[in-house]
């Protein structure tokens, strides 16, 4: 879907484009559909979040992106070069401009290694001499909050999750990447520590002006650090866009939904409704039309004839819905270019039109209980709220 992203919008080039990626997995029972068809751009400078339930393919969209899980099809472009179909080879060559941050901290370090040999393992297999490698060592460990003696010579058994991420964090930037990929980095991490790693990434992002693709499942800690965020279900891209938009003005039931699963800390703010409910269906036999149509309030019998596509609902902001919950702002020649477009029906002399949401709606936080950052780290936005769902 060319312009499914906001690049088109800012008149700028996407660092990342990711257009119509299909991951699926032959299993015993038949093929898991991960995902299907998502399409989205990442900005340069920017971060974007993607947040779903647990089974909805965010994470395996990330791997997809570095080849650490293989395309079934698709198109990657990264800095203006197709790397989906590139040599491996050149692939390890562009694993130096993209690096990836993982859930379990400890689990990812390799446990025979000293935290020293660890953060440089890449520029060791660049071929860096001792003496770079040490050098760079000490600069990365100081970077990330670990500098000194004391760190460089534990073994990753000996860390915390917080001081073990902390190195997975300069494993990554010793290469000087220029797009990082977070897959969930903070979940397993107490909440306390969790706003130190947010904060430790934010600071990082500015210093090294890094690209960022956030995956996480909770909502409060993907709108503490995100420009954009792409909602997934099943699989399928459900909103993307501007991150404040998104959160403040969903257009998509289901971004509805998990933002009512979110318990109100303060009477009166946040949004208010039924949290979501049923179960996600199998990723074998997905529902036909809109996957989200077996729990969607709103569904009718369109949404199990034909699949919604991804229109432009007001500029900055898209969703995959046949009857979104705010009103199309866009003329539909704006939406993207190779996407279907339904035709607008034809007004009758009586209908009355939907009123345009009220512009002036304030950013709300999905929670106030936010933890300490750590001294001389500036703080991110509202943190917290409980996992979107699972």
């Amino acid at each position: 879907m060319a312009g499914s992203g906001t690049a088109h919008l800012r008149g700028e080039e996407a660092l990342l484009s990711v257009r119509e990626l299909v991951v699926e997995y032959p299993t015993g029972g038949g093929v898991v559909q991960a995902v299907s068809k998502v399409s989205f751009d990442v900005l340069p400078g920017r971060t974007l979040g993607i947040v779903g339930e647990s089974g909805c393919g965010k994470s395996t969209t990330g791997r997809a992106v570095l080849r650490l899980d293989r395309l079934t099809a698709g198109e990657i472009t990264f800095a203006g070069e197709r790397i989906d179909g590139v040599s491996e080879n050149r692939m390890r060559e562009l694993r130096r401009s993209i690096q990836m941050i993982f859930q379990d901290p400890v689990g990812s370090l390799n446990p025979r290694r000293s935290v020293r040999d660890i953060v440089v393992e890449g520029l060791t297999v660049a071929g860096a001499s001792k003496s770079e490698r040490a050098t760079a060592s000490a600069e990365v460990l100081s970077q990330v909050g670990l500098g000194g003696e004391r760190f460089a010579d534990m073994l990753p058994r000996q860390l915390s999750g917080g001081q073990a991420q902390r190195v997975a964090i300069g494993r990554a930037l010793a290469l000087r990447p220029r797009l990082l990929i977070c897959d969930e980095p903070v979940s397993a991490l107490d909440v306390s520590v969790q706003a130190q790693i947010l904060n430790l990434i934010e600071e990082l992002r500015a210093e090294f002006d890094l690209t960022v693709v956030f995956i996480a499942h909770d909502l409060g800690v993907v709108r503490a650090v995100s420009d954009d965020v792409l909602v997934m279900y099943l699989g399928k891209v459900c909103e993307f866009g501007d991150a404040d938009l998104v959160y403040d003005q969903p257009a998509h039931p289901y971004t509805r939904a998990l933002l009512d699963s979110v318990p109100l800390t303060d009477a009166g703010r946040g949004f208010t409704g039924p949290a979501l409910e049923g179960d996600l269906p199998s990723p074998l036999a997905p529902p036909s039309g809109c996957r989200f149509r077996t729990r969607c309030p709103r569904a009718e019998d369109r949404c199990e004839a034909e699949e919604p596509p991804v229109l432009e609902i007001r500029p900055g902001q898209f969703a995959a819905c046949h009857f979104p919950l705010t009103p199309v702002t866009v003329a539909v020649s704006a939406a993207p270019a190779d996407t279907a477009v339904e035709p607008e029906p034809t007004p009758t002399a009586d209908a009355t039109p939907t009123p345009t949401p009220d512009a002036t709606l304030t950013a709300q936080p999905t929670s106030t209980n936010e933890a300490e950052p750590a001294t001389g780290q500036k703080t991110t936005k509202a943190l917290g709220g409980p996992d979107a769902a699972g």
